[in-house]
C-alpha cells in the first residue's frame, strides 16, 4: 500500500512546536521516506499559534495535504482549530492536564506528556520530546531511527542531555504503544529507498547554491523571510571563504554588495518587498555602472509590513520593473530547493556574463518549508564569469575603456587593480572610459549598449516546464513555488476524469514570449494559478505574448495552496 502520512503539531510560540516537526521530519527522512513540510508562525517571540505540517510519502512529494493523520495538540487552541482537518480515522495527542480538554475516546489519545517528562526523563522541558515519541509510537514507526535522530539534534548539549531526550521519546513511544496502538489503522514504516537524502528549507538551498555558484559576498538586513540565507552563510562561509555582513541598513547592504562587485567579488543580497524598496537606488546604480549583483528577493504579503510570516506571489511587477532608468536583467523564479540551487550558481553566471543585477525571486512559503532532495550533482556546476580580463592581458593595458561599445553590449571587465587597466566608472552617464558625460550622442551610444545585452539574456533564459496529458481540456499555468500544488491537483483532477496540462515558468525574464505561445496554441483552456490578487502573470502573458488566459484561481489570503484546494476551486470556479 503507497504511503502518504501526515502529522501536524500545534501550540503556541515558545512550547517547541518548530522541534516536534523537525525531529519527526528528519526521523522519517532518515527511513528513506519522501518528506515535504511546512511551518506557519506568527510574528511574534512567545504566544501566537504556530503549527508545523509533515508529510511523508514513499513517492517524491512537493506539497502540503489538508487531511492529517495525527494531530500533537500542545495547547487547548490547537485542537479547536486543527480538529476538523483530521481524517475520518485521525488521532489526536494531547495532554488532558495541560490543555484542560476533558474528552475522551474516539479521535482523541490524551497521553500525560508533561508527567512522563518529569518522571522518567527528571526534565518538564522535554514535554515536546515526549510527544515525538508518541507521535513515532502510535504511527509504528522505528524508534531506534527517531533515538539516533534525537542524539545528532542534541549532541551539542552534551551526552546526558542527548540521552535524556532519548528517554523521553521513549516514554511517549511505549505509552502509545501500549495504550494508543489500536486507535490508529495507518500506520508508517522506513522504507528501503534512499535514506541519505537531504532534508532542506528554500533558503538552505539558496545559500548552498550561493556558495558553491563562488558567491564571496553577501550583506543585509534582517528581514522575514530572507533572514536564515544571510544566517547561513554567515556560519558556514568560512568553509568556502564568503564573508556575510550584517549591515545597519538595506540601503547599505545593497550598496556594499554592489562595491564587493565592482572589486571583482561574486556578491549578493536576500531581502524581503519592504526592504527592497530601500536597495532600488543601488540596484539601478549597478545598471549603469555594469556591475555584476545577485538580488533574491524573498516575497511576503504588503503593503507596508503586511503579513510578515506568510506567504504571496505580489512582487513579480516590481522586480520587473525596480530601478529608476532602463536597464537590462534577468530574474528566475525557482520553483523547489532542488531548483534554487542551482537557480542561484546560474544567476551569479548570468550577472558575471552580463555585468548586470540579476533577481532570484522566492516567496515565504519557498523560503521556509523542507523537502527532502537528492545529492546535488557538484559535477554539472558551471563556474562562467564572463569577458573577465586575464592579468596577463591587463599587464598590457594603457588605454582600457570599461564601458567600451561593443556589438553584443558587453565591455571587456577589469577588476581594479589588476595590472595596468585603470577601471573607472560614475553613476553618472559616462563615456566608454568611464568618465561623465553631458552629451547626447554618447548618451545613446551607452545606453543602447546596456541594453543591447538584454537580447543576448533572452537565449539564457529556460523554457517553462510542459507536462502534457491526453486529452487534456485546461492548462494550469504557475509560477515559483506553486509547482508542487499545481502538478499534485493535476493528478488529483485526471483522477477525477478532468486530465489538465501544467505549464510552470521558473525563468521569468527575459520573457519566453515565443515558448509560452507555443505552448497555449494548442486549443485548452488556460487558468493561471498564482498568490496574489491582481493576476500579475496572467498580465504579464498577455502584455509579452498578446494572449488573455481564460481565467485565473488567485489566492492572497497569506496561505500557501494545497492541491486540494486547486482541485476544489477548479471544479467550482472553472468548470
Amino acid at each position: 500500500m503507497a504511503i502518504d502520512f501526515n502529522i501536524m503539531a500545534g501550540g503556541e510560540a515558545g512550547q517547541g512546536v518548530q522541534s516536534v516537526g523537525m525531529i519527526l521530519a528528519k526521523a522519517m527522512a532518515h527511513g528513506g521516506l519522501h518528506v515535504f513540510a511546512d511551518q506557519d508562525y506568527e510574528s511574534r517571540v512567545r504566544g501566537g499559534h504556530n503549527f508545523f505540517r509533515i508529510r511523508a510519502s514513499d513517492r517524491d512529494v512537493l506539497a502540503l495535504s489538508e487531511e492529517l493523520d495525527i494531530l500533537v495538540a500542545l495547547n487547548k487552541e490547537t485542537i479547536g482549530l486543527h480538529s476538523n482537518e483530521l481524517k475520518s480515522n485521525g488521532v489526536i495527542i494531547y495532554d488532558q492536564e495541560q490543555t484542560k480538554v476533558d474528552v475522551q475516546g474516539g479521535i482523541y489519545f490524551n497521553v500525560p506528556l508533561a508527567k512522563l517528562a518529569e518522571e522518567k526523563a527528571k526534565n518538564k522541558l522535554m514535554t515536546n520530546t515526549v510527544a515525538v515519541g508518541a507521535a513515532a509510537g502510535l504511527a509504528g514507526y522505528d524508534f531506534n531511527i527517531l533515538a539516533s535522530v534525537l542524539r545528532n539534534e542534541f549532541a551539542r548539549h552534551g551526552e546526558k542531555i542527548a540521552e535524556d531526550n532519548v528517554v523521553a521519546a521513549k516514554a511517549g513511544f511505549d505509552f502509545a504503544l501500549e495504550y494508543g496502538a489500536q486507535k490508529l489503522s495507518q500506520k508508517i514504516k522506513p522504507t528501503s529507498g534512499n535514506n541519505k537524502r537531504m532534508l532542506l528549507h528554500g533558503n538552505e538551498a539558496i545559500a548552498l547554491g550561493a556558495m558553491v555558484g563562488g558567491c564571496k559576498f553577501i550583506a543585509g538586513y534582517p528581514m522575514t523571510p530572507a533572514t536564515s540565507i544571510l544566517e547561513y552563510i554567515a556560519d558556514k562561509g568560512r568553509q568556502y571563504s564568503a564573508v556575510a555582513v550584517h549591515v545597519e541598513d538595506e540601503i547599505s547592504a545593497m550598496n556594499m554588495a554592489v562595491g564587493a562587485g565592482y572589486a571583482g567579488a561574486r556578491a549578493m543580497v536576500a531581502t524581503s518587498g519592504g526592504g527592497f524598496c530601500l536597495m532600488v537606488e543601488g540596484l539601478a546604480l549597478a545598471g549603469m555602472t555594469e556591475t555584476p549583483v545577485v538580488v533574491v528577493l524573498g516575497q511576503r504579503p504588503g503593503p507596508a509590513t503586511g503579513l510578515p510570516t506568510r506567504t504571496e506571489q505580489g512582487e513579480l511587477w516590481f522586480a520587473l520593473h525596480a530601478g529608476h532608468g532602463e536597464f537590462p536583467r534577468a530574474i528566475l523564479a525557482p520553483a523547489t530547493a532542488e531548483e534554487a540551487f542551482y537557480a542561484m550558481i546560474k544567476a551569479f553566471n548570468l550577472a558575471e556574463k552580463y555585468q548586470t543585477p540579476v533577481l532570484v525571486l522566492t516567496d515565504h512559503h519557498l523560503a521556509t518549508s523542507y523537502a527532502t532532495v537528492e545529492r546535488f550533482d557538484l559535477k554539472a556546476v558551471k563556474i562562467d564569469r564572463g569577458e573577465l580580463i586575464s592579468d596577463e592581458e591587463s599587464s598590457r593595458l594603457n588605454d582600457y575603456k570599461r564601458h567600451l561599445v561593443t556589438e553584443s553590449g558587453i565591455s571587456p571587465r577589469a577588476l581594479p587593480g589588476q595590472g595596468k587597466a585603470l577601471v573607472v566608472t560614475d553613476s553618472d552617464e559616462h563615456d566608454e572610459a568611464g568618465h561623465m558625460i553631458e552629451d547626447g550622442e554618447t548618451r545613446n551610444q551607452q545606453n543602447l549598449k546596456r541594453l543591447r545585452k538584454q537580447d543576448s539574456l533572452k537565449a539564457e533564459i529556460g523554457s517553462p516546464k510542459l507536462h502534457k496529458t491526453r486529452n487534456a481540456e485546461f492548462t494550469l499555468i504557475g509560477w515559483g513555488s506553486t509547482y508542487g500544488a499545481i502538478r499534485e491537483a493535476a493528478d488529483l483532477l485526471k483522477k477525477d476524469g478532468m486530465p489538465v496540462n501544467v505549464l510552470h515558468i521558473s525563468e521569468i525574464w527575459p520573457f519566453p514570449a515565443e515558448a509560452i505561445s507555443s505552448a497555449l496554441s494548442k486549443g485548452t483552456k488556460s487558468i493561471v494559478i498564482e498568490s496574489n490578487a491582481t493576476a500579475q502573470m496572467a498580465n504579464l502573458i498577455r502584455r509579452e505574448t498578446g494572449y488573455k488566459v481564460n481565467g485565473t484561481i488567485l489566492k492572497y489570503d497569506g496561505r500557501p495552496f494545497s492541491p486540494q484546494e486547486i482541485v476544489d476551486r477548479m471544479k467550482k470556479e472553472v468548470t
